[in-house]
């Protein structure tokens, strides 16, 4: 009789420690990092507009209990509690708030308060992408970890399979090169590992910035002059950014205002690392095609 009960209460921690693993979450992070949760996160703060928008394209935005200023879209997010932005942080409402995991874009600028976050144990997730693809690796993690992962790999797959669709149309046209401006003044561009530059490379351009080692680089106006890049292009202006494109019609002789190739497309379109990326994207490659027309025959 012993030797029964034995048996069976070592076959029942056999059960319980199985249905333990099967709800035990594992994602590796961007950062290299193996993120270990008991369970799917329920509670769960974002610190970048682009992963709270991230996870409710996975089918999770209900479980983002805080998030930082300029989180927006979907309409949904403009009523989560806000718990600073990119560079402050309360810490003592995200230590309110409980989460079960903090999503961090990887490029952000909070790092030393996120370092106080980490020596109270609580579980960080870092993020980023630098091609298309990436976006779609990214809704499928974040959907492992709250849970939804039926609901994020379809949305992933759609992702794919659109930009896909624009590869094969728009990559293999005559190449445009493009300067991609990100901010006025200072002069910021991007290179080569942006995201941006995938989005370029996706519509057949050529970032005539994109050999330079930082990601985001301040350059001077002179190396924009001396590269002559047929197209300037660069996010919209908003109210508290500096988006226009006219201050490059002083340089007549540029090829880009020669010809009228100086291009808008919306910031929360391009500077996204979310699925309305391909969005911007299409509006891109249409402005390519525009510029590939311009030209002498």
């Amino acid at each position: 009789m012993k030797s029964m009960i034995l048996r069976c209460v070592s076959a029942l921690a056999m059960v319980l420690a199985g249905a333990a693993a099967a709800s035990e979450v594992r994602v590796a992070d961007d950062a290299g990092r193996m993120l270990v949760l008991a369970q799917p996160a329920r509670r769960v703060i974002s610190l970048a507009p682009d992963l709270t928008e991230l996870m409710f394209a996975a089918g999770a935005g209900s479980r983002v209990v805080g998030t930082v200023e300029y989180s927006n879209y979907p309409e949904a997010a403009k009523a989560i509690p806000r718990v600073g932005d990119s560079a402050s942080l309360d810490l003592e409402r995200i230590v309110a708030l409980k989460p079960d995991v903090i999503l961090v874009w990887q490029s952000g600028d909070a790092q030393r308060q996120l370092d106080k976050l980490l020596s109270l144990g609580i579980p960080v997730f870092y993020s980023q992408s630098h091609h298309l693809s990436d976006v779609a690796r990214s809704l499928e993690k974040l959907g492992r970890l709250a849970g939804t992962e039926a609901i994020a790999s379809t949305v992933a797959g759609a992702f794919l399979a659109r930009e896909a669709e624009l590869r094969e149309r728009y990559a293999a046209r005559p190449p445009v090169r493009v300067f991609y401006q990100i901010w006025e003044k200072p002069l910021m561009t991007v290179n080569n590992d942006h995201l941006i530059s995938d989005v370029i490379r996706l519509c057949g351009g050529q970032n005539v910035m994109g050999e330079l080692k930082q990601l985001v680089p301040v350059i001077s106006t002179e190396a924009v002059l001396e590269s002559d890049p047929e197209v300037i292009a660069g996010a919209s202006a908003e109210s508290d950014m500096r988006g226009d494109l006219d201050h490059w019609k002083a340089w007549p002789r540029l090829l880009a205002v020669k010809r009228d190739n100086l291009f808008v497309i919306p910031t929360d379109l391009i500077s996204r690392q979310t699925p309305r990326i391909l969005d911007a994207a299409q509006q891109l490659c249409e402005d390519l095609d525009k510029a590939r027309a311009k030209r002498p025959k």
